[in-house]
């Protein structure tokens, strides 16, 4: 049985009185793919804020010694807003190495091998050719790539990334969810905080729903993604189930309630052919 990266045991934060979460459980399992979605203001934020330890909590949050290296621990988190200022005068390499010197401190020296390994990285997320370009001058779906690779290059076994997508148009969402796509290839941890939700029910193993700052459903993509009741709750679903929903109220016998396309047009054949999808 595995043993969990992650544990959070009645978890909750508050801010000037608000419970932003609330007493949330949650067992985060190396290999795991964990989107979390909800209405805004829900706690998607606040829950990865406080799984990275960058806010005050109460209750409990334990971590594996297999996160760590020496005192650091080994979670990427790549939040809502960059962190890199474009105005200021450094490259798209430069921004990938601080990340390396961050780790050290920042008033550390470069390693040798610091400038090979950030521009593998590059070349993993396919901006390697801007490597030399000020960050100013490049577009947000490069940015967000550039976001990505400074934190990859610390080789996490966790990586959050909290809505990488939500200022981007849809070739820029592809770029960026190119390179999530190679980290869940290479079994990387990652949890994901998304709006798009076609793209949680594509990419996600399992999902958590948060609303008001309670987990009020979790597990497994299909079975929460198809819970069509979660709309009455303000909780955005695949378009794919509401389309299989409305299959389903008139007749159409379907196996299932599907999340993904790929899923629907199996279904649908199926049941066109009289087989079973089982």
């Amino acid at each position: 049985m595995k043993t969990p990266l992650v544990s959070l045991r009645r978890v909750s934060v508050s801010y000037d009185g608000h419970d932003a979460l609330k007493e949330v459980d949650l067992d985060i399992y190396p290999d795991d793919f964990l989107g979390i979605i909800g209405p805004n203001g829900g706690g998607k934020t606040t829950l990865v804020k406080a799984i990275v330890g960058t806010i005050p909590y109460r209750g409990t949050i334990s971590y594996s010694p297999q996160l760590f290296r020496g005192k650091e621990r080994l979670i990427g988190y790549m939040p809502q807003q960059s962190i890199f200022d474009r105005s200021f005068p450094i490259s798209v390499l430069e921004v990938v190495m601080s990340g390396l010197q961050g780790q050290r401190g920042f008033h550390a020296r470069y390693a040798s091998g610091d400038r090979a390994k950030a521009q593998e990285l590059l070349r993993t997320a396919g901006i390697d050719g801007i490597a030399r370009k000020p960050i100013g001058e490049i577009s947000g779906g490069q940015m967000q790539r550039v976001a990505l690779a400074s934190v990859l290059v610390l080789e996490p076994d966790i990586l959050i990334i909290d809505e990488p997508t939500s200022q981007l148009d849809p070739q820029g969402t592809e770029s960026v969810f190119e390179i999530i796509k190679m980290m869940k290839d290479k079994k990387k941890t990652i949890i994901l905080v998304e709006h798009k939700i076609d793209l949680i029910a594509e990419y996600a193993d399992e999902v958590l729903v948060l609303r008001g700052g309670k987990l009020i459903a979790g597990g497994d993509k299909a079975q929460v993604l198809s819970d069509i009741s979660l709309m009455e709750q303000g909780v955005q679903l695949p378009q794919m189930a509401i389309l299989g929903s409305r299959l389903k109220e008139k007749g159409f016998p379907i196996s299932e309630i599907p999340v993904t396309e790929k899923r629907a047009v199996e279904i649908i054949s199926a049941a066109l052919n009289g087989r079973d999808t089982q």
